[in-house]
């Protein structure tokens, strides 16, 4: 290829950004126009990647965590030959575009995951990492490598500032994630001006530090350079890979490189006309791709038809001799579960009081034989939140086919790293943390919402229960908050078989993340014999007890709570007052019924319904009525024993009376 050819090649990348920024009047185009070498360099064969089939299991995953590049990524998915086309390009960012202001997993072939919120992406790769060193050591036989990927990644300045990267950037140094290859655009440029305003670490060191493998290339247009450290870098097999860039935003542009004003605003028409001048393109037309940089990248994303040919002759030879391992993979990459494995759910007799966690901890170990797809673990808490699968050795360095993975205390990257992984078809995630640490993940929740994946977050300690750890620990507004995003299913389950069968609406659920919420408190285990059982748990809400006449009052009630409204309907029956008993463990499923169901569990004639949750009551109006009650908590816990932390915050039978007899009483 002639230098003159690669020229115009990056050079069209950098017009097109700018052209499509200024035409939405929004965006980014100081970056995508500094990183077109790297570009130029990863689609021109050090990446696999198969635009025919963007999905193929062993492609190589590109991230781009500076999401607000992603003029740069659209660019390059464009040229060659992903299923985007040159008006899509047009209507970057408007509504109903696959070319969304930042990419969105989903919108448009070649994007492996949603990104913007800086550092996400970063910690997502790394997850990707982890997934595909796990399937490689549960699948990879000699002589079929058939899961040989890596990471690649696109950084910024922004990416190295947020906290969620340092920590994703420890655990793939620990565990040391030979196949990743991240790249850093150290442009210098942040919104508020020079990067040196904030942030004057030296970023090599502090990754050597990690574990890291770093170069740095000192010129961002000096492709055979990034080309060589990016092939240092592919041959670098037990460390991850950060390359450092030193590039200018906006490069091209005579008046606005190296400026803060080139990095989140369009650079003007004028300015536009400019940088065409710059680099010998007609300044009066818009949106050109020359016929030979066309046809160049073409070419080379038609290479990779071939790449994965050879990736199906090698898994169709794997196939014939090892045919166990490839119809397992090939059943849990298609996002089906083996028949019978529900099985192995362990049912609870009421013998012995548990706690949902530990409840949780047996579900897991009874079921994880049947499903080697499932991985996962805490942030330094297994023995708290009771993730451990017993029978299983822990992941780490050289042993990648550990199904118990310790994210150290980590909550945020832990969440992201989740996401990754729940990316990689033929695992299934879960994390576990307690509740009120469910805050440092908000951001991963929010992207695997967004994103409809199926991580399973696993949030234990649930409620003020917990006891004598107090204010700091006890969560409040937690439920609701996290019930609050669209695309989330909280579970809150009542007994030790609420939370089994939580577990198997978790693995069986598909469009979006499942959060389980359970307490660390021992909980009477519910006679399902007496009353409904616990399978009707995915419904979301279900009569666990009805009164002998017509019921006159409705107690509502989640996780822990559920028991207290039990006892409560007994003492309420004392004193001729029917309550029926609904256990509500998922707010999420019971609106997904219809209004039949849904007018059976709460009859539009009974309207005296009092909700039971050691939470805010906010959001449960909407199942009360005008004429029903909220207990629930408004202000911080205390520290104190669980049981009588829970009675001064009036979560006892005599409370629950005094709130029904106040109910039936009102004329509202």
């Amino acid at each position: 290829m002639s230098d003159n050819l690669t020229d115009l090649c990056i050079n069209t990348v950098r017009i097109l950004s700018a052209d499509a920024v200024q035409k939405a009047n929004s965006g980014h185009p100081g970056t995508p126009m500094a990183i077109a070498p790297i570009g130029h360099v990863l689609w021109s064969g050090m990446m696999r990647y198969n635009p025919a089939n963007p999905d193929w299991p062993n492609r190589d995953r590109f991230v781009l965590s500076a999401g607000h590049a992603c003029m740069f990524q659209y660019s390059y998915l464009y040229l060659t030959g992903y299923d985007i086309t040159m008006e899509d390009i047009k209507s970057f960012r408007q509504l109903g575009s696959k070319t969304a202001g930042h990419p969105e997993y989903g919108l448009l072939s070649g994007i492996e995951v949603t990104t913007g919120p800086l550092g996400q992406g970063f910690a997502n790769g790394v997850g990707m990492a982890i997934a595909q060193k796990h399937l490689a050591a549960r699948y990879n036989k000699e002589g079929f490598p058939v899961f040989d990927y890596k990471i690649f990644a696109v950084c910024s300045d922004g990416d190295m500032m947020e906290g969620v990267s340092s920590e994703a950037a420890s655990v793939a140094g620990h565990l040391k994630l030979g196949n990743i290859i991240y790249i850093y655009d150290d442009n210098h440029i942040s919104i508020e001006g020079n990067t040196a305003l904030a942030f004057d670490e030296d970023v090599a060191k502090r990754f050597e530090a990690y574990g890291w493998h770093v170069q740095e290339v000192a010129d961002g247009n000096d492709v055979e350079a990034i080309k060589k450290a990016v092939e240092a870098a592919k041959a670098e097999t037990g460390r991850p890979s950060l390359i450092k860039v030193r590039t200018h935003i906006a490069y091209g542009s005579p008046n606005k490189v190296d400026t803060a004003e080139a990095h989140g605003a369009a650079l003007g028409e004028e300015e536009v006309k400019l940088v065409k001048k710059n680099f010998g393109f007609d300044p009066d037309k818009s949106f050109v791709v020359p016929d030979e940089v066309l046809k160049y990248y073409r070419q080379e994303g038609e290479k990779g038809a071939q790449l994965e040919k050879e990736w199906n002759d090698l898994y169709a030879g794997y196939k014939e001799q090892h045919p166990g391992l490839a119809a397992e993979y090939e059943l849990f990459s298609s996002g089906k579960l083996p028949e019978g494995w529900q099985a192995r759910l362990p049912v609870f007799e009421e013998s012995e009081k548990m706690a949902t966690r530990s409840a949780s901890g047996k579900t897991l170990n009874a079921i994880a034989g049947m499903l080697p797809a499932l991985i996962g673990g805490s942030a330094d808490l297994a023995p708290s939140t009771d993730t451990l699968l017993k029978d299983y050795e822990s992941f780490s360095a050289g042993h990648y086919k550990g199904r118990n993975f310790h994210f150290g205390v980590r909550e945020h990257s832990m969440g992201s790293i989740l996401n990754g992984m729940a990316l990689t078809k033929g695992i299934i995630p879960y994390g576990a943390t307690f509740l009120i640490f469910s805050e440092y993940m908000r951001p991963p929740i929010r992207l695997a919402a967004i994103m409809k994946i199926r991580p399973i977050f696993v949030y234990t300690h649930d409620s003020i229960g917990l006891g004598e750890d107090g204010t700091t620990h006890q969560p409040v507004e937690q439920l609701i908050s996290l019930r609050s995003i669209p695309n989330i299913t909280l579970i809150r389950p009542a007994d030790a078989n609420e939370t089994a069968q939580a577990w198997r609406v978790a693995l069986e659920h598909k469009d979006g993340p499942v959060v389980l919420v359970l307490t660390r408190q021992k909980l009477p285990i519910i006679d399902q014999q007496k009353h409904t059982k616990a399978t009707e748990l995915e419904r979301g809400a279900y009569i666990l007890a009805e009164p002998e006449t017509a019921p006159q009052v409705i107690l509502i009630a989640t996780g822990s709570e559920v028991q207290l409204a039990l006892k409560a309907s007994l003492a309420l029956a004392q004193e001729s007052i029917a309550a029926r008993v609904v256990s509500m463990p998922s707010w999420e499923l019971f609106d997904k019924q219809d209004i039949a169901y849904k007018e059976k569990i709460f009859p539009p004639t009974l309207k005296k319904r009092l909700a039971i949750e050691a939470g805010s009551p906010l959001g449960w109006h909407k199942y009360v009525t005008d004429e029903g009650s909220i207990l629930g908590i408004t202000k911080f816990g205390e520290s104190a024993p669980g049981d009588e932390v829970m009675k001064a915050y009036g979560f006892t039978i005599e409370n629950v009376v005094v709130k029904v007899g106040a109910l039936l009483k009102s004329k509202k």
